[in-house]
């Protein structure tokens, strides 16, 4: 970076003192909580991360130094909890993102399950092979229950993705067929309990995390 674009001495110092306010601000909010999920110590939460996170890259700019901690960004983190405290039903919405890493094998799966039951569980004649990815999904996946595939995944020719599964409380159950034609439309943060997600990017995380002088040598 340039010497002209590098933040003053002043910009880095004004910046550690909002870290300075930002942390007992936090440590305020925390001290009068009034629950697990007070708004107050969230808000707070978040403009120290604010806070750090300038900090740290006029840090870096000027002074080629960083800081020893990291803190979420917002947008990492749940809202706070806004449902029922003690819901009567559970929503939960899952994804999981495949790639069709070998068509070839999508499609004989597909057309294994048509030479078994050429007319399908609903009666309606199955595509063959010869009708394409797009038919051979809709075998498969027609077929197989969600989590069968993901545990098999391999089998038919995918290669796993990014996955999420959200818990959301919520005090009744929808109308039966309410939700049919929008089902994650309504999707809501704050009625969260609880998520869990997979990535490679993880992985990726934990890769970079390892000092190599770490790492014992291969036996020889």
């Amino acid at each position: 970076m340039s010497d002209a674009a590098q933040p003053t001495a002043a910009e880095v110092r004004a910046a550690a003192d909002a870290v300075k306010t930002a942390l007992d601000r936090h440590l305020q909010a925390v001290e009068r909580r009034t629950g697990d999920d007070d708004p107050a110590v969230y808000d707070a939460f978040n403009a120290l991360a604010a806070a750090a996170e300038v900090y740290d890259e006029l840090l870096y700019d000027r002074h080629d130094e960083v800081t020893p901690f990291e803190i979420p960004a917002a947008e990492d983190s749940l809202p706070p909890y806004a449902g029922p405290e003690e819901p009567h039903a559970v929503t939960v919405l899952i994804r999981r993102d495949y790639a069709v890493a070998e068509p070839a094998r999508l499609l004989a799966q597909a057309q294994r399950l048509a030479d078994l039951d050429p007319e399908g569980q609903d009666g309606s004649a199955l595509p063959t092979a010869g009708a394409g990815v797009h038919a051979a999904l809709g075998v498969v996946f027609g077929e197989y229950e969600a989590d069968e595939i993901a545990s098999r995944h391999k089998e038919f020719g995918l290669e796993e993705g990014d996955s999420t599964l959200w818990v959301s409380a919520v005090d009744e159950l929808p109308d039966p067929g309410e939700w049919l034609g929008a089902p994650f439309d309504d999707a809501d943060p704050s009625l969260v309990v609880c998520r869990f997600d997979a990535s490679s990017v993880f992985d990726e995380d934990d890769e970079l995390d390892v000092d190599p002088e770490d790492v014992l040598p291969e036996p020889s």
